[in-house]
């Protein structure tokens, strides 16, 4: 007997399924003919802009305009831009106020003292209409003890000379934004919770209060916020070689700085009005790119639903082809169509396998039919006892049929719901090999076990697997007579191991090489006939796939090089992953 040492790879083997003849729907780039009706009336219904019916694409234009609302309103919160201009605003008023001071002390005597009360060497009346003011703000003049001496309500001042080159403000007021800064004042004073006063607040009075403080060597600010807006008061020290003989005052208004704030809200604001349309015009195109084709995934697998529950025109689900996407969807639409596919497969195999069992059944019913209809007419006892014999032989194939149908039917299930451990393979084809051995010496069969002394581990469900060596093992003595013999025997090949099971059997026919694994075949005896359902090595195919491995089947030959002589026997491998 020639035994083949060195087996290669088995994919060579292995016979290439062909293309699907399930059609799984119309590819995304067919032309409209080749799409199911009611799908393209519902994309022919359905526009880029319709929200209406898409919540997906609603919660993708609202997120993406909330991020930018939020953003905005945090901008206006936060101020910052008011708050530099009102320090700035300060530091200059402080400024004006400290050089309007050195303007009354260079007017004093040098060397006689001064008072701003009894005019004695100055007055304040006089000097203060020297100094020019460009701006609408007020200042007032006040002696040590608090009492208004002059003020630039009551004197006619200097007119500041023009600035040329410096550039005015420019509002970008619209009505659109005008609407904008309205309501955006509105959210502002709901949110102040009425802080402001409700009546004008007395500034020449929390001027006078100021000048004691100011009498102290410093400029002192205060800023006041009122029904008529935000206000500064500026008090400096007026110094002369008697000591502190008053102070000087400067009330301005916050009306230019809430102008130049204005002026930056309304910019801000006309950014916003273009970003959010920008936005909602994007929120729209990336909707539009994930929600209609997820709801013609959706509609196809619907449509299909629907017409198979009502029984009405049942059709296969069609799943548009999206795959030429490279993103999600497309990982999606191909993930989908693959589940159909292998859906129908099984839906196909189990109609097919129906039908088998169908046709495997009827053989041994008419027997049995014909069976009893002749034990009818039998006249002697003899014909009777061979009927019996006929229906006994019926009944008990039947009765196999049925078990071995069972078995098939729940190893689908069965392999999903067992837990696969970890275990060695070579133990395990020991056990099984020294069981048959036993039976094959009493059909006077040699049975050769050659298995590595190490152990194999491998992933996988024992009891599955030991079935299927089982099958491959009483397969090969069945067809072995007194004198043939059985040799199993085990290689590890990089990751993954070959276990052969061989006889010196007669072989098996060239023509039934590919159709020896298909369910309910059997290629026996004529002495045989009826003792096997032929599902044994569909079975066994099925949980070595199941493993992620391979089986296949080939002849024993004298030689490679003459495929036409008589095989010496036949052999089975089995490939599993380590």
């Amino acid at each position: 007997m020639s035994i083949a040492s060195d087996i290669g790879s088995p994919a060579n083997r292995r016979s290439d399924a062909g293309d699907s003849e399930i059609v799984l729907g119309e590819d995304w780039d067919r032309p409209a003919g080749a799409v199911e009706s009611e799908l393209r009336d519902a994309r022919a219904r359905r526009s880029m802009f319709s929200l209406r019916g898409s919540p997906l694409a609603r919660k993708i234009i609202v997120f993406n305009l909330l991020v930018l609302v939020i953003l905005v309103a945090g901008v206006l919160l936060s101020n910052s831009s008011r708050d530099s201009l009102i320090s700035q605003r300060e530091h200059a008023l402080a400024m004006e106020s400290q050089m309007i001071a050195e303007v009354f002390e260079a007017s004093l005597p040098r060397t006689a003292p001064g008072n701003l009360i009894t005019r004695d060497g100055i007055d304040p009346e006089e000097v203060l209409s020297r100094i020019g003011r460009a701006d609408d703000s007020e200042v007032l003049i006040f002696a040590p003890d608090q009492t208004l001496v002059a003020s630039s309500r009551t004197v006619d001042a200097t007119p500041a000379r023009p600035i040329e080159g410096a550039t005015d403000l420019v509002s970008g007021e619209n009505p659109f934004t005008s609407w904008l800064t309205s309501v955006w004042e509105g959210l502002s004073r709901l949110l102040s919770g009425g802080s402001t006063q409700d009546q004008p607040a007395d500034l020449d009075a929390l001027a006078a209060d100021l000048v004691l403080p100011a009498l102290q060597g410093s400029t002192v600010v205060e800023q006041v916020t009122s029904v008529d807006g935000t206000r500064f008061v500026v008090v400096s020290p007026i110094e002369a070689s008697n000591g502190m003989i008053g102070a000087v005052a400067i009330i301005a208004s916050a009306a230019e700085i809430d102008q130049l704030v204005g002026v930056e809200r309304e910019q801000v604001l006309q950014m916003f009005v273009i970003a959010l349309l920008v936005a909602f015009g994007l929120s729209l195109l990336l909707a539009s790119t994930i929600a209609n084709p997820l709801a013609d995934l959706a509609a196809a697998a619907e449509l299909g639903r629907d017409k198979n529950a009502r029984k009405m025109s049942p059709t296969r689900v069609r799943i548009p082809d999206l795959t030429g996407r490279p993103d999600e969807i497309g990982r999606l639409s191909g993930a989908l169509r693959g589940m159909v596919s292998a859906l129908y497969d099984r839906i196909d195999s189990n109609e097919q396998f129906a039908a088998d069992v169908a046709h495997e059944i009827k053989n041994p019913l008419a027997s049995l039919r014909s069976a009893v209809g002749t034990m009818r007419l039998a006249r002697n006892e003899d014909q009777r006892t061979r009927l019996l014999d006929v229906i006994d032989h019926d009944v008990r194939r039947l009765d196999r049929l049925v078990s071995d149908i069972s078995n098939a039917s729940r190893l689908d299930s069965e392999l999903v719901k067992e837990e696969a451990e970890e275990f060695d393979l070579i133990r395990m084809l020991g056990h099984l090999t020294e069981f048959h051995a036993e039976d094959s010496e009493t059909k006077e069969i040699e049975f050769i076990s050659d298995l590595p002394q190490e152990p194999v581990r491998v992933h996988g469900l024992e009891g599955r697997l030991a079935q299927v060596f089982v099958n491959l093992i009483t397969n090969a003595i069945s067809f072995c007579e007194a004198g043939d013999a059985v040799r199993v025997w085990a290689r590890q090949r990089d990751n993954r191991v070959l276990i052969v099971v061989e006889d010196t059997g007669p072989g098996i026919p060239e023509e039934a090489l590919t159709k020896v694994f298909n369910r309910f075949y059997s290629e026996r005896p004529v002495q045989q006939f009826g003792d096997h359902s032929g599902l044994g090595l569909a079975i066994s195919k099925q949980i070595v796939e199941a493993h992620g491995g391979v089986i296949w089947a080939e002849n024993i030959r004298p030689t490679e090089a003459d495929i036409t002589s008589d095989p010496l026997g036949a052999r089975f491998v089995v490939g599993l992953p380590l």
